[in-house]
């Protein structure tokens, strides 16, 4: 079991050096063990092509050390300085539109660049050695939320040898690839790899084969590039613990994959952000206007602490108005103390505040932090030490046990579902948190899983809902499980290669239950299907044809198959 603790995000550059010890004693006095830093400051770490200066952060590391803090030490891949971008422009990801994702904010690389991953392969090798040793720095965050921004998918030249590569590893012969891809429909088909194009810019939709395989190489692409910060810094600290900061509600690399790279998975919670940029209605969004959707933090919770082989953090923690969401209220009294101890609650490791200071300039200027710009204690910092003596009088440690019950949440669904959502309102995410949101209400413990076999053994019950294209093995993983299976809509309904299975769905799934799918429908938001005595479809339904072996357990009031049972 290990003993939960409190941190925060610090950035000694942004602060006149003079300050640095009473930051450190302030935030030890406030009852927090470790700070993160460093994830941005390329620049001040190389302010010219091979021109280290590492002085600074030694001097900020000792003065954290001496403090009895600990450091969690980001690479600062996230911010390529300008003279880099200058030296090679063309590592510079492009958009859908082909418009190059310039300098000036961050983010602005494409996975696929190998040249640019160089240049990171070189400063974190730089770093690791310079710091791999320190006995205060116990953890390493790759990167900074790999993606955001829309940064995932580019469609530089890079990119396309890159994916032009990838395809030829996967499918060996150009045949194969056109017929996994169904390029016959069309004319669409290529007589090598060299001729295939990345899906952007085409008159009309672009095949969702092709647009689902350029998504698995994308996924595969920043899986590549964190492999390789990684694999540098146990070369140089062994016995470091290596996270990454994950998202919510952000599905556009595997998460899970990612994350055998890693010893510990992160992730930053925003409750209210993510409150004003979801799909929910009005009158939702003011209901939990200061404390966020009850029900999203906790799913993301379950959700990293499946994908942290070795345990889970919270490494941005929202203190206070954000200021990047469409409307940035204040959170209520106590609920960065009900976010904090929630997280505990589902056993996370640690909890990190972002940040210590509020910035008195540039983009985050107006997103409040524990002190603010005149280095006043805000808000938040009177709740955290709060929250700090409640936590040393629990003495809390964290101890997980698996759940009987387990959610499907699988990242080729979520593309594949946004490649081709057939109702342009349909959403995986969406979808996976209202079962989810259903489960708790009823009051059901459990875990998220991904759809592997070693997964759902020991289970009671494995929910999975618009499960986009589940493999033979874990098929069979399903039907040996011994658990009671719910299957939702589009689970099984197409193949691998986005195709509709052979006998039409659920596919490879009919060998649990004796069931096809003759039809399917989107509805209209305000359109509904009444379900005899049992509400109604709403959004989307699926027609049923029905084996001997199968029970009608609840039919539509037009007499079709609502819900069918072995």
């Amino acid at each position: 079991m290990t003993r939960q603790r409190l941190g925060v995000c610090y950035y000694p550059e942004h602060w006149p050096e003079s300050r640095w010890r009473e930051d450190a004693e302030l935030m030890k006095g406030l009852g927090l063990s470790f700070v993160r830093i460093g994830e941005f400051a390329w620049l001040r770490l190389e302010p010219n092509a091979g021109a280290y200066r590492f002085e600074w952060l030694e001097r900020a590391v000792a003065t954290l050390d001496r403090a009895g803090l600990k450091v969690v030490l980001g690479t600062p891949t996230a911010t390529p300085p300008k003279w880099l971008v200058d030296r090679m422009p063309d590592m510079a990801a492009l958009d859908v539109e082909g418009k190059p994702r310039k300098f000036g904010s961050r983010r602005h690389y494409c996975f696929s660049h190998d040249g640019y991953a160089q240049e990171c392969d070189r400063i974190v090798a730089r770093l690791a050695r310079a710091f791999g040793g320190h006995p205060a720095v116990v953890a390493w965050q790759t990167d900074n939320e790999y993606g955001c921004h829309d940064t995932v998918l580019s469609y530089s030249q890079a990119a396309l040898r890159a994916f032009r590569k990838w395809c030829e590893k996967k499918y060996r012969a150009i045949a194969a690839l056109n017929e996994a891809w169904g390029n016959v429909f069309w004319s669409m088909d290529y007589r090598s790899f060299d001729e295939i194009e990345l899906p952007n810019l085409t008159v009309t939709e672009a095949n969702p084969s092709h647009l689902l395989d350029f998504q698995r190489f994308s996924s595969d692409q920043v899986a590549a590039f964190n492999r390789r910060q990684t694999e540098i810094i146990r070369r140089f600290a062994p016995a470091a613990t290596i996270l990454h900061n994950f998202m919510g509600a952000f599905v556009d690399f595997d998460h899970y994959a990612l994350s055998d790279d890693l010893d510990v998975a992160a992730w930053d919670s925003y409750p209210l952000g993510f409150l004003e940029r979801s799909s929910h209605d009005d009158d939702f969004k003011l209901r939990y206007m200061r404390v966020g959707d009850p029900d999203f933090q906790a799913f993301h919770h379950d959700l990293y602490r499946a994908c942290g082989r070795g345990g889970w953090q919270v490494m941005e923690q929202q203190p206070g108005p954000v200021n990047w969401a469409p409307w940035n209220p204040a959170p209520a009294e106590g609920a960065v103390r009900l976010w904090s101890f929630e997280a505990f609650a589902a056993g996370a490791e640690a909890v990190s505040y972002f940040r210590w200071r509020q910035a008195p300039f540039a983009q985050e200027q107006m997103h409040e932090a524990l002190l603010l710009p005149n280095a006043e204690p805000n808000d938040a910092y009177h709740e955290v030490a709060r929250i700090s003596k409640e936590l040393a009088a629990l003495d809390a440690r964290v101890e997980t046990a698996r759940a009987q019950v387990a959610l499907i949440f699988d990242y080729e669904s979520a593309w594949a579902w946004r490649i081709q959502p057939q109702g342009q309102d349909f959403a995986y995410f969406d979808l996976v948190l209202a079962v989810y949101r259903g489960l708790r209400r009823a009051g059901v413990s459990l875990d998220v899983i991904p759809p592997a076999a070693a997964a759902v053994a020991g289970r009671a019950l494995i929910v999975a809902p618009a499960l986009f294209a589940p493999s033979r093995d874990f098929a069979e993983a399903l039907a040996t499980s011994g658990a009671t299976l719910l299957l939702g809509p589009r689970t099984g309904s197409k193949t691998a290669d986005f195709q509709i299975p052979d006998d039409l769905p659920p596919g490879v799934l009919r060998r649990l239950i004796d069931i096809r799918v003759r039809r399917v429908e989107s509805l209209r938001p305000n359109a509904r299907v009444p379900v005899s005595g049992q509400g109604a479809f709403v959004r989307w339904r699926e027609v049923l044809a029905v084996g001997d072996t199968v029970a009608r357990e609840i039919e539509s009031d037009d007499g079709e198959t609502a819900l069918a049972r072995c």
